[in-house]
């Protein structure tokens, strides 16, 4: 590592402004600050020491998203192995089945944000940020297994492009980016990335297991009619036999890193452990899919959908609540910012679920759209913070100078 960090230090002068390559220097700088800590200090005072910077926060984000990944990879063999029938069973083969199936995806995704990345730091000579190291990683994740490459390329470049760079670049962004990706996709090109074909990856020729449908948990949930059991719709074989402890798990089809609730808990811990994730926005969500899902329960049964007698933990290990939760409301850039003010973001985010899920048969899933709402909604939650706060200092104030 020394000779790497004297042949950078010896070839900087090139980068730097006057240098034959100046206008290569953020690519020079990006390389240079993921391999070594910048050099960079402070002029004067006051000096503060920390061991946390982006890059760090944003590599033990990649990190928390690993358990995610490698499951995600496993899930998607596996599927692929079972339905197409093709004789190789074990965690090995359905690993490699899954890895051919996912890595080129994250590389496409990597590859085609990176130049966007890159061309844009360019041409406003600031430095190349590593948060796209997560939006790179996030976005994917999101996606189904049988996602054309080239609908990955067209998600990564409006998120990156529209939903970031526009505004600034990181820091500046109103929309978490990869979330702004998957919802241009899911808008523009519907069929690839809903219904019951596209959790799956089926083999051309290949002769299909019985009873498959591919139908995912919302979506039987959402078709159970009034008076029905949702809950016994769900365990049915004929629907997929999602039990409770396999939607936990996340053995069955869905989008390639959200479908299991362990992967998604390990990395919350992770990001929590570490201060990186704010365990308010998190514990918010949850307590408030808790609130809203147990206020439908007490509607009566017979007379509205099934859907609403859904119990609250159901809720919590259906679709993409845990991903949503612990990766993408708690993004520092476009969450809240305020202590009480993430307390609200969260919770608000954990009601907004249930609501759309429940309320919109066409759009069972409400995830995304919860957290790109508040997203939107998080610099008035802050401001209603800071107000409130100023107001009670005011009072405090007038109160001590009366006395």
């Amino acid at each position: 590592m020394k000779f790497m960090l004297k042949h950078l230090d010896k070839v900087r002068p090139l980068f730097e402004p006057g240098g034959k390559f100046e206008r290569l220097y953020p690519l020079f700088e990006a390389n240079d600050t993921f391999m070594f800590t910048p050099a960079e200090k402070t002029d004067s005072a006051p000096h503060i020491r920390d061991a946390i910077d982006i890059k760090r926060s944003m590599i033990m984000v990649v990190i928390a998203l690993i358990p995610a990944v490698l499951f995600g990879m496993w899930n998607a063999g596996h599927q692929f192995n079972t339905v197409n029938q093709t004789g190789q069973t074990g965690l090995l083969p359905d690993f490699i089945r899954g890895l051919i199936i996912v890595l080129p995806i994250i590389l496409t995704s990597y590859v085609v944000g990176g130049i966007w990345e890159v061309a844009f730091s360019i041409v406003r000579k600031h430095p190349i940020n590593e948060g796209f190291l997560v939006t790179g990683l996030l976005f994917p994740l999101t996606l189904p297994p049988t996602i054309p490459l080239w609908q990955v390329a067209i998600g990564i470049s409006f998120g990156v492009v529209i939903g970031k760079e526009i505004f600034g670049g990181t820091g500046f962004n109103v929309l978490n980016p990869a979330l702004t990706s998957r919802a241009f996709l899911f808008f523009a090109y519907p069929v690839q990335i809903t219904g019951d074909t596209v959790w799956t990856k089926a083999q051309d020729g290949a002769t299909l297991i019985e009873g498959f449908t591919g139908a995912t948990p919302l979506a039987v949930s959402a078709l159970v009619p009034a008076g029905g059991n949702v809950v016994q719709a769900l365990h049915q074989a004929d629907y997929g036999g999602y039990t409770w402890m396999r939607l936990f798990t996340g053995d069955f089809g869905g989008s390639i890193g959200e479908t299991s609730t362990i992967a998604c808990l390990i990395g919350a811990a992770i990001l929590i452990i570490s201060g990186v994730g704010s365990w308010r926005i998190m514990i918010g969500s949850v307590l408030g899919l808790t609130a809203m899902a147990g206020l439908l329960n007490l509607l009566p049964a017979d007379e509205f959908k099934a859907f609403t007698q859904l119990p609250f933990y159901y809720h919590m290990v259906i679709g993409s609540f845990a991903f949503g939760t612990v990766f993408m409301a708690t993004d520092p850039v476009s969450a809240a910012a305020s202590n009480a003010g993430k307390w609200i973001y969260g919770a608000l985010i954990g009601i907004l679920v249930v609501l759309i899920r429940v309320t919109n048969p066409a759009y069972p899933e409400g995830v995304m759209l919860a957290i790109l709402f508040m997203n939107v909604m998080a610099p008035l939650i802050d401001h209603l913070v800071v107000q409130a706060h100023i107001r009670k200092r005011k009072a405090y104030l007038r109160k001590f100078s009366h006395a």
